[in-house]
């Protein structure tokens, strides 16, 4: 490896140029690609609703459509502001009263049932079809052209609405997520390094990595938003401390060795061999993520993946060039490290470790009890502010019309009429539904079929199929309307086994129970993986299982405190915070427990090989989970969006929690099970007559 560093060290100036070079074809990369805000377009394509969806798309050119409100409006009023809505582009259709009936005739003189699910005191509500899919990029700008020819009193809803809100409060918070990573980045670098300038250099060598790994997300076609707000902090928080690694190699390096060139091109070996193993941990967590049939878990997973890899190589190509480049100036910034060395904790961790194993244990019950019971909630409004338009609307559509989603049914187009009749009759006799509305409720109830505008007949049948809209009064992820969803899901097979429920409600119950299977698996993924790394790395059964064992406890502590709490967080989190911080923290237990491997190696009794273990990874150990602490914990207090708040916010916690469990009780953990260690270890001959001197 110190033949690639020294090539790497002969060649730093045309490795620099090329590096910049590269972020030009990156940044266009990077704003190519296209960004999904539609969460629910991550579920399986094979399952009922999303090919519902798809019907709805190829069948009727529809996939979207949103609840429109208008309050205090004269009929006529209300008439021409539909017409300035159907000359917006991509709105397909906007059905209301005079899409069936002329204005001449009153309002009243429809059927109560009718009468009142589409009016209420001096408000009416009308349905807005769209041309394309929910996250469409003409569904979103329809909607904000809608709202610009809309009076103050109307409020447009449904989730086309919210996913629009949703963009562009990312797109505005995203970069302020950046700018304070990198500055508690650099307030934590700035206490724990040697050099004022050093962080910078860190900084813009990571910098260049994220761009590089977002300009290549544009092979992918599309990210989620979520992915493009946390990528950046992600890969700023899991890589950082490859570069302080380099840096400390370096340093130790010149103490030995006079030639900075050739104390780097040794440094830059050392980190390779060190840090290339030490991310096949982090790799390994994302790509497990891989797993789950919920494919925003492999949006996320590949992203981070390739940002480590990209990291690795920035810090061992583009870093120690900028450090050769710009040498003299670190040197003439050199200061005092301000995190205090700390000697003796390794002897005061050792001396007392029955204390911290005794804590250990009694943390995990509470632990594992808390992390089984935290609430999980799967509503994505929830995640939103409250005074977004789209809330508030969805706030007035069930304030005024007592609903909060919208279902779709279709059935086959040539079921019976007597037998849509029926299936119709059944439904609006389940609990929570307002009403049942298609091309019979129109012939049966208001006017003679051959006075309904054709128009109006295409949008609910075609040769193929027929389509049923069904207001309900339940909120979305709720128990209530998941049962509802299998009442009039069971209702709509019995009339007819083709038949589907779609839309938002029955995606987001197809959403809650994948999601719990993807729990599962993306969790015995990571840790299987893991497993099966350490075990390669360091060649023992027992070493794997004290590790993981130690992240897995952090864990717990970390997604059991939101039930003691009483806070629930989003549902992604509870897939895929494990998998992070196990992937990304296990380091901090391996950095640890290569030293006491070679301690142990070298026959030093066990006592002082877990001392000298903890006393020399402690600060490298609180550097790095700072580094993760500064990169996300700003971003969970400023984002206005939950999903990504609670996520950053528990990755933040979940460092300093793994930093503590690995500081604390993995040296205790040695202690313990040294003797079963060195037994089941594949060791060198020092090792195994060291145990009669422990």
């Amino acid at each position: 490896m110190e033949k690639f560093g020294r090539k790497v060290v002969q060649l730093r100036i045309p490795i620099l140029i090329l590096g910049l070079l590269l972020l030009i074809p990156s940044f266009i990369g990077y704003v190519s690609t296209k960004v999904n805000y539609d969460i629910l377009s991550y579920l399986p394509k094979d399952i009922e609703t999303m090919v519902g969806q798809d019907i709805l798309v190829d069948e009727f050119g529809t996939g979207a459509f949103s609840m429109f409100v208008v309050q205090g409006m004269e009929p006529k009023e209300t008439a021409r502001l539909k017409q300035k809505i159907e000359q917006v582009a991509h709105v397909e259709k906007v059905i209301w009263y005079d899409s069936v009936m002329d204005l001449s005739i009153p309002m009243e003189l429809m059927p109560n049932e009718i009468y009142e699910a589409f009016n209420s005191g001096d408000a009416t509500m009308m349905a807005i079809i769209f041309d394309e899919t929910t996250s469409a990029d003409g569904t979103m700008q329809a909607i904000e052209d809608i709202r610009k020819v809309a009076d103050k009193n109307c409020f447009l809803s449904g989730m086309s609405a919210v996913v629009t809100d949703t963009k562009n409060l990312s797109e505005r918070e995203a970069p302020i997520y950046v700018c304070i990573a990198i500055l508690l980045s650099c307030l934590v670098l700035s206490l724990t390094m040697d050099s004022f300038l050093i962080p910078f250099l860190f900084l813009f060598s990571i910098g260049m990595a994220i761009v590089y790994n977002l300009g290549s997300n544009v092979f992918m076609g599309q990210i989620s938003y979520i992915t493009k707000a946390l990528s950046a902090v992600l890969q700023l928080g899991v890589t950082m401390d490859y570069s302080i690694f380099l840096w400390h190699s370096y340093q130790e390096s010149r103490g030995n060795i006079s030639d900075k060139k050739e104390a780097m091109a040794k440094a830059i070996g050392e980190t390779i061999t060190s840090v290339v193993s030490s991310s096949m941990t982090t790799v390994a967590g994302f790509i497990a993520l891989c797993f789950m049939s919920f494919t925003l878990g492999m949006d996320l997973g590949i992203v981070m993946a390739k940002g480590v890899v990209f990291g690795v190589i920035t810090c061992v190509t583009i870093l120690p060039s900028m450090i050769l480049v710009f040498d003299k100036a670190l040197e003439k910034t050199r200061h005092k490290a301000l995190l205090p060395d700390m000697n003796g904790i390794g002897a005061f961790i050792t001396k007392h470790y029955k204390i911290f194993m005794i804590l250990f244990v009694a943390i995990l019950f509470p632990a594992i009890l808390g992390y089984r019971n935290t609430k999980v909630y799967y509503n994505l409004d929830e995640t939103l502010p409250k005074d977004l338009p789209s809330i508030v609307a969805n706030h007035k559509l069930n304030e005024s019309f007592d609903m909060n989603a919208t279902h779709m049914i279709l059935i086959s187009a040539d079921l019976p009429a007597k037998d849509v009749r029926h299936m119709t009759d059944e439904m609006k006799e389940i609990d929570g539904v307002n009403w049942v509305l298609g091309l019979n409720a129109l012939k049966s109830d208001f006017i003679p079929e051959q006075l309904i505008p054709s128009d109006m007949t295409d949008s609910l049948i075609n040769d193929n199929w027929q389509l049923l809209l069904i207001g309900s009064q339940y909120k979305v992820a709720s128990d209530e309307v998941n049962a509802q969803c299998e009442s009039l899901s069971a209702i709509c097979k019995k009339y007819d086994k083709a038949g589907m429920l779609v839309g938002e409600a029955p995606c987001t119950k197809d959403l809650i129970e994948i999601t719990d299977k993807d729990f599962n698996t993306v969790s015995i993924v990571s840790i299987g993986v893991i497993f099966i790394i350490i075990l390669l790395v360091f060649r023992s059964l027992s070493l794997p299982v004290i590790l993981v064992s130690v992240i897995e406890t952090a864990i717990f502590v970390n997604m059991g405190i939101p039930y003691y709490t009483g806070t629930e967080i989003p549902f992604i989190a509870s897939v895929v915070i494990g998998t992070i911080q196990l992937g990304a923290t296990v380091d901090y237990a391996i950095l640890m427990t290569t030293r006491y491997r070679k301690e142990r190696y070298a026959g030093t009794p066990k006592g002082k090989a877990v001392a000298d273990a903890c006393q020399s990874s402690v600060k490298s150990i609180m550097v790095s989970a700072l580094s993760f602490f500064a990169a996300t914990f700003g971003v969970g207090l400023y984002s206005n969006i939950d999903m990504i708040s609670s996520l950053c916010t528990l990755m933040a916690r979940g460092a300093l929690i793994s930093m503590a469990a690995v500081i604390l009780v993995l040296p205790s953990m040695f202690m313990v099970f040294d003797k079963i260690i060195i037994r089941n270890t594949k060791t060198k001959s020092k090792l195994v007559s060291a145990v009669s001197q422990a």
